[in-house]
């Protein structure tokens, strides 16, 4: 992977755990009939676009906001997944929906992002999943710090220079779109065919 400052690499390395056909639960926000975050992929995908295969570009079935993995499927009973949903129902309907606004984008080394405005009930909802998986297991995954809340539009699939994505971003002139978040889901994830795909396995409503 390149180490250049100003460089983008390969987001589709096999991370430590994963390989071709194992799947994760793990709870996301998705974009199922959003068509203002659809409009803005959309958009997105057509200015990046001369840039595949050095770019995966996300079609809007899988567009999503990443907010809490729980564990493997072969790593957990699923009586303990079905514990945590029911433990996440009463704190997520303390929350009540809301709005957020997506763009304009900025570039991390492995991906074209969409940060998520404001990110303060985002983090809202993400501590609740947290404290849910702690009522039912003993340790919960990942770190409560350093998560920022953003869609991506675009993988980088390859290692190079990022100076191609600034100019198509340069040139292109979106309006941010907004998005009602009104549950969260539980989904079954993998990542087989270089694009995160998934089927899903509990939707929870906000107040």
């Amino acid at each position: 992977m390149t180490t250049e400052p100003n460089g983008m690499r390969n987001h589709w390395w096999w991370r430590p755990g994963w390989n071709v056909g194992r799947r994760f639960y793990t709870w996301h926000l998705t974009f199922e009939g959003q068509h203002d975050v659809h409009r803005l992929a959309a958009e997105y995908r057509a200015a990046l676009a001369p840039l595949e295969p050095a770019l995966t570009l996300i079609p809007d079935q899988w567009l999503h906001l990443t907010m809490q993995g729980i564990n493997f499927i072969d790593e957990i009973d699923e009586k303990d997944v079905e514990a945590v949903v029911a433990a996440a129902r009463p704190r997520l309907a303390a929350i009540p929906a809301f709005d957020v606004q997506f763009g304009p984008a900025t570039i991390d080394p492995e991906a074209v992002l969409l940060p998520a405005q404001p990110s303060e009930p985002v983090r809202a909802v993400r501590n609740a999943i947290r404290a849910a998986i702690a009522d039912v297991l003993s340790d919960v995954p990942e770190q409560a710090e350093g998560f920022t809340p953003h869609m991506s539009v675009a993988y980088s699939a390859a290692d190079g220079p990022k100076a191609p994505i600034v100019e198509a971003l340069a040139a292109l002139d979106a309006e941010p779109a907004r998005a009602r978040i009104a549950t969260a889901e539980l989904i079954v994830i993998h990542r087989d065919n270089q694009m995160y795909e998934w089927e899903p396995y509990a939707t929870v409503p906000l107040g």
